[in-house]
């Protein structure tokens, strides 16, 4: 339990009054000339509230033991709800910087530990030693003016619909995040009773992931006013984002600073406020990438359409992958084969990234087949990067008209066998020009293989 410093104006001399009002003294037996006092008080250059009315004021020079159970000045065991009404008001106005909230939380302290208790013999009345005498108090709440009136039903109000205990949650966007895009995570303070607790300051401590707009891992946060989630806008930066919460709750039962003399006020702050921590995670991935082929005229290179096109991993043979981890297959269950378009492209759209991707010719257009070699066919690989489209393309050679060559009659017909002859171009940009994409998932296409044979 940590006490409140005050302003250097505040805590010059100690012991001393700090914020509340001065006013006409509530009578009992041998009470010290002067006014009464309702607000905080100042001790070892902080602020404290105390309980056990009419007790002398905190002093500087008398030291206090802390972790006591806070009791009413009959020595009895505050009612529940009391005690959370206490722990909440600590926890939420011991920062206050308000005369009418420092004297507000004042007279709701020595109301609820200090009233009449005839079984204790604590009671009101001038004869009463100050051991002894209760809190009046509806005499000291007549003599604060107006303004505190306003905050002891504010307060009140506020205790009995927001004390604890509270819990905390974090939730986490459903789904895998992309590393880079924000989405919105959640934190929710909420109170036994149903609801949102609002006001409540909260540090967020982010790993693998930042708040968009900031470079920071952590973050000081604040629940909206009306206990509505605090939403977050978090950045995905690698691959197992998180986001854990601390923050401060009411205590089940306020504690006291207890001094060694006991005629001595017993002084409260903070109330002993309980720590909350929740955390959830999420798994991101690299945004997708596409891998756009373009099948040309090695010649003119003019786009060529009806190619078949088998795409693979970096070794030619195994499926490459998609973003969701699946392969990227056909019906057979092995890697898809695609046909280039009209415009003699083909797309291949939310790939993993980063991956090596190949494309491989497994049947040569019409017009084409004679250079086309079954054993070394037309290859292009290249690496897919997060977001970006790669773009390869592959080149056929046309067939070559055939020459008709002269056989002398009677010898043996001869064949002229033309040699296979390939192109594989890795181009980024090279197929920029096309009109449009075609892909065609699935295809499955026999090798087909003519060779021309001269006459």
């Amino acid at each position: 339990m940590t006490l409140l410093a005050l302003p250097a104006a505040i805590a010059q001399a100690a012991p001393q009054e700090g914020l509340g009002y001065q006013h006409e003294a509530q009578p009992y037996k041998d009470r010290p000339d002067g006014p009464g006092w309702s607000g905080s008080y100042v001790w070892n250059k902080k602020q404290v509230w105390c309980v056990a009315y009419a007790l002398k004021a905190p002093d500087s020079d008398v030291e206090y033991k802390e972790g006591d159970e806070l009791l009413t000045k009959g020595g009895k065991s505050l009612a529940p709800d009391i005690s959370a009404n206490i722990s909440y008001l600590l926890l939420r106005y011991s920062t206050t910087t308000s005369a009418d909230e420092a004297a507000g939380l004042s007279h709701l302290l020595h109301t609820w530990t200090a009233a009449p208790d005839a079984q204790a013999g604590i009671a009101i009345g001038a004869d009463v030693p100050f051991q002894k005498v209760a809190y009046d108090e509806q005499f000291n709440f007549d003599r604060l003016p107006a303004s505190a009136h306003e905050a002891i039903a504010r307060m009140k109000a506020d205790a009995e619909a927001n004390r604890g205990p509270w819990a905390a949650q974090v939730i986490a966007p459903t789904g895998d995040q992309l590393i880079g895009t924000a989405d919105t995570w959640t934190v929710t303070v909420s109170k036994q009773s149903g609801g949102g607790v609002g006001g409540v300051p909260v540090t967020a401590e982010l790993t693998d992931a930042k708040i968009e707009g900031s470079e920071a891992g952590t973050a000081e946060l604040v629940t909206p006013a009306d206990g509505k989630p605090l939403t977050l806008k978090v950045v995905p930066t690698g691959p197992s984002p998180s986001v854990a919460v601390r923050l401060d709750s009411p205590a089940d039962k306020p504690v006291v600073h207890v001094p060694a003399d006991s005629d001595m006020q017993r002084i409260v702050t903070t109330g002993g406020e309980k720590k909350l921590t929740a955390n959830a995670s999420a798994s991101a991935k690299t945004p997708p990438g596409i891998v756009k082929i373009g099948k040309v005229d090695s010649e003119t290179k003019k786009p060529l359409a009806g190619a078949a096109l088998r795409v693979t991993a970096a070794d030619g043979s195994t499926p490459a992958v998609l973003q969701d981890e699946s392969p990227l297959v056909g019906p057979e269950g092995t890697p898809v084969v695609l046909q280039t378009g009209a415009d003699g492209t083909a797309v291949v759209e939310d790939l993993r990234t980063p991956q090596e991707i190949c494309v491989i010719e497994v049947a040569a257009p019409k017009g084409y087949e004679e250079n086309y070699d079954p054993n070394a066919p037309p290859k292009a690989c290249g690496k897919v990067e997060p977001g970006q489209t790669l773009v390869l393309q592959l080149g056929n050679k046309p067939n070559k008209p055939i020459v008709p060559i002269t056989i002398p009659a009677g010898s043996e017909g001869g064949v002229a066998l033309a040699t296979a002859s390939f192109t594989t171009e890795t181009a980024p940009g090279a197929v920029a020009g096309f009109a449009g994409a075609v892909l065609v998932g699935g295809v499955a296409l026999g090798l087909v293989v003519r060779r021309r044979l001269a006459a």
